[in-house]
């Protein structure tokens, strides 16, 4: 069973792979800290969830 996200989660993660495309790939840890760099996400709960949707949809959508 997969992970149900909500869509608020996913429409950040999106619009940030659309915004900043070449500052994101497939690795967790780097996604993580630069969506802190390029977000004023301050919840840790909350950046950890948009960068492993982030890296979710970089792995399986954009490959």
């Amino acid at each position: 069973m997969g992970n149900i996200r909500p869509t608020y989660i996913k429409r950040v993660a999106i619009e940030l792979v659309k915004r900043y495309p070449d500052k994101f790939n497939d690795d967790f840890q780097h996604n993580k800290i630069m969506v802190a760099a390029v977000t004023d996400i301050t919840d840790i709960r909350m950046r950890n969830r948009v960068a492993g949707y982030l890296t979710t949809f970089r792995k399986y959508y954009e490959a």
